[in-house]
C-alpha cells in the first residue's frame, strides 16, 4: 500500500518536527518537513499532502504568546487551503504548540453555544511554571473525530512539556457544551495507564499537570478532521522511549489512525 505524504509544518522555533516525522514513518506514512516560508512561496501546497501535522516547540519563540504568531500566519497565508483540506476530510493533528496554534487560529472551529464562539483558550499552567513530566491520557469513549474512532477508550502514556497548556473556558457551561458537541477528544487520567482502575484526574496535580478545566488534554473541531492535544504522543512510539515500567500505552496507534485517514 502506498505511503500517503504527510506535511509536517516547520516554523522558526519548532523543535519536535523530527520526532513527529519518525512517528508518522513508523505508522506507515511518508513525512515531509516543510517550512512555513516554502508554503508561503508556493514551493509546496496543502493539496500535495494527505494530512497535516503541526508539531510542538516554541514557534517564533512564543514572542506574542504560545502559538499566536504561527496562528496569525496560518490565518493570513494558509487559511483557505487548510479549510479546504478539512472540508475534504483530510486529517489535521496539532501537538502542544501545534494545538495552541490550531486553537488560536480558529481552525478548531466554532460552537453551537452562546454567540457561536467556542469560548476556549490555552493559557498559563495553574502552578505558574513549565511542566515536563509523563502523564496518562485517555482517548475519550465518545467524541466527534472519525479518524480517532478506532482508538476510543485507549490509554496513552507520554510526556508533556509546556508552560501554557491549561485549557480554560470563558464560562463554566462551556465544558458542558463541549461534551454535548462531542468535542473533547482526550482527558488526563490518574495512574500509569497500565491498571484498569485508572480514572479521570479530577483536577489533581500532577495527573492533570496544568490545571485544565474538566481534565481536558485535547479537542477536535466540529467536522472531526482537526484534532489537537497538549501532550507529546510522538515521544512514546517505541518501548525504549518510556522511562520505565511495563510496556504498552504507546502513542503509535494514534499516528497509525492518522496515516490511515490520510490515504
Amino acid at each position: 500500500m502506498t505511503s500517503p505524504p504527510i506535511l509536517i509544518l516547520h516554523a522558526p522555533g519548532t523543535n519536535r518536527d523530527a520526532e513527529a516525522a519518525v512517528a508518522v514513518e513508523l505508522a506507515g506514512g511518508d513525512p515531509r518537513i516543510v517550512s512555513m516560508t516554502d508554503l508561503r512561496r508556493g514551493v509546496a501546497s496543502m493539496s500535495d499532502f494527505g494530512g497535516l501535522v503541526l508539531p510542538g516547540g516554541f514557534s517564533y519563540g512564543d514572542a506574542l504568546g504560545a502559538g499566536v504568531r504561527l496562528a496569525l500566519e496560518m490565518r493570513t497565508w494558509l487559511y483557505e487551503e487548510l479549510a479546504n483540506s478539512v472540508r475534504l476530510g483530510r486529517p489535521v493533528l496539532g501537538i502542544c504548540n501545534g494545538f495552541q496554534a490550531l486553537l488560536k487560529s480558529g481552525l478548531l472551529g466554532e460552537s453551537s453555544g452562546p454567540e457561536g464562539r467556542l469560548g476556549v483558550t490555552l493559557t498559563d499552567n495553574a502552578n505558574g511554571r513549565f511542566e515536563c513530566r509523563w502523564v496518562t491520557l485517555r482517548v475519550e469513549p465518545v467524541f466527534r473525530s472519525g479518524w480517532l474512532g478506532s482508538l476510543a477508550g485507549m490509554k496513552i502514556r507520554c510526556p508533556v512539556a509546556h508552560g501554557e497548556g491549561r485549557v480554560a473556558v470563558s464560562d463554566p457551561e462551556v465544558v458542558g457544551i463541549l461534551e454535548a458537541e462531542r468535542r473533547i477528544a482526550f482527558r488526563y487520567l490518574s495512574g500509569d495507564g497500565q491498571q484498569g482502575g485508572d480514572r479521570v484526574a479530577g483536577g489533581l496535580y500532577p495527573a492533570n499537570p496544568n490545571g485544565s478545566v474538566g481534565d481536558i488534554a485535547g479537542l477536535c473541531d466540529a467536522t472531526g478532521a482537526v484534532v489537537g492535544l497538549m501532550p507529546h504522543p510522538e515521544d512514546h512510539v517505541v518501548d525504549w522511549q518510556r522511562p520505565g515500567g511495563p510496556p504498552g500505552a504507546r502513542g503509535l496507534p494514534l499516528f497509525k489512525a492518522f496515516v490511515d485517514a490520510a490515504r
